[in-house]
């Protein structure tokens, strides 16, 4: 991105009788003016971009998926292993009707022998997983998660009502942009708020206290970590319609683990950006103000 942007479209005069550390000065020299700001300006909105399109595809899923998987719950130990019993038990009885076939000292079909093979197997994960519930319906880790589990409804009501505060703050903010701005050529920029939305107005409030708006703004960033981490989780890491690897709890690949850091890099990015969007008077200016400075002709015919 820096070398096509800056280095690209530059006309060096090519010396035949000039050295390497020549050539190498005038690059940084180049570099160093107006085209360095060029080419930074130029790869940092190409990653925005792409962070824009990581939080489209991953944030905004999470926005919905985190509170509702809070409300819903996962499924309870007991349960599950209520269900892998079941399992054990029809297992158990499909490899005795197998074995029943050569009580009378018959061997067995080859068929027969591959699908016993495959039942042995899959009894022992079975039982391998059975052992795993238990250890886990015994844990502290859920006995905590159940007696916690009214808070994490709240918690899921809370997210609901904070990204559906997101959406109408960024649709207002957005149609501001789209009625009033200066147009296209200055990136639409807003020449003062005509349509105010929740955010833009309480942070230039909180910030007359010192830490309430850095507070606020951290908030506002974790919480588009956590939703795109929970959007992350839920689909995996997809490269159009093919998923490469799937993020699941001490099972996640390194790979994986690379990717989703760079995905939530991104998505920070594209952070620093919705905020202006979010709250385009306290990004801009804050709670300050300036004075408009009047003539005061009566003051002058007084002199």
């Amino acid at each position: 991105l820096l070398y096509y942007s800056a280095f690209v479209p530059l006309d060096i005069p090519n010396k035949k009788n000039s050295t390497e550390w020549e050539k190498v000065k005038l690059l940084f020299e180049e570099f160093g003016s107006s085209h360095g700001l060029t080419a930074l300006s130029f790869s940092i909105s190409s990653l925005t971009v792409i962070g824009m399109l990581a939080a489209i595809t991953y944030t905004a899923y999470g926005m919905s998926a985190l509170p509702l998987n809070l409300i819903k719950g996962t499924t309870s130990a007991s349960y599950e292993r209520l269900e892998n019993t079941e399992d054990i038990e029809e297992v158990e009885q499909h490899l005795l009707r197998i074995k029943s076939k050569c009580r009378d000292g018959r061997p067995l079909s080859s068929r027969d022998r591959r699908t016993l093979q495959q039942l042995e197997e899959r009894l022992r994960t079975l039982r391998r997983r059975e052992r795993h519930l238990e250890s886990i319906e015994k844990s502290w880790w859920t006995k905590a998660c159940e007696a916690i589990r009214p808070l994490k409804v709240v918690w899921g009501v809370f997210f609901i009502i904070v990204a559906l505060l997101f959406t109408v703050s960024l649709f207002l903010s957005n149609l501001d942009k789209a009625l009033h701005s200066a147009g296209f050529d200055s990136g639409f920029i807003i020449l003062g708020t005509n349509l105010t939305n929740p955010l833009n107005m309480l942070l230039p409030v909180l910030q007359r206290v010192f830490p309430l708006d850095y507070i606020l703004i951290t908030t506002i960033v974790m919480y588009f970590i956590f939703t795109s981490m929970a959007g992350i989780r839920n689909m995996g890491i997809w490269f159009f319609w093919t998923r490469l690897y799937k993020i699941r709890r001490g099972k996640t690949r390194p790979q994986a683990l690379l990717f989703l850091c760079m995905i939530l890099l991104l998505i920070v990015l594209h952070t620093s950006y919705m905020i202006y969007s979010l709250a385009p008077q306290y990004v801009m200016y804050g709670s300050q103000k300036y004075l408009v400075q009047v003539r005061c002709i009566f003051c002058f015919n007084s002199i």
